[in-house]
């Protein structure tokens, strides 16, 4: 199951998103989305 992460900190990493589901259960995958341009997090990712 994917599952989108909104309104995330410019700060969060993809271990961030890991830790904070990991408590639910096992993390496939996570991403925070990020600018192509700049490089910089737009604030959401999702996990799997």
């Amino acid at each position: 199951m994917n599952i989108y992460v909104g309104n995330l900190s410019f700060n969060a990493t993809e271990s961030d998103i890991r830790d904070a589901f990991g408590a639910f259960g096992t993390v496939e995958k996570a991403a925070v989305i990020t600018d192509k341009g700049t490089g910089q997090s737009r604030g959401f990712g999702s996990t799997r």
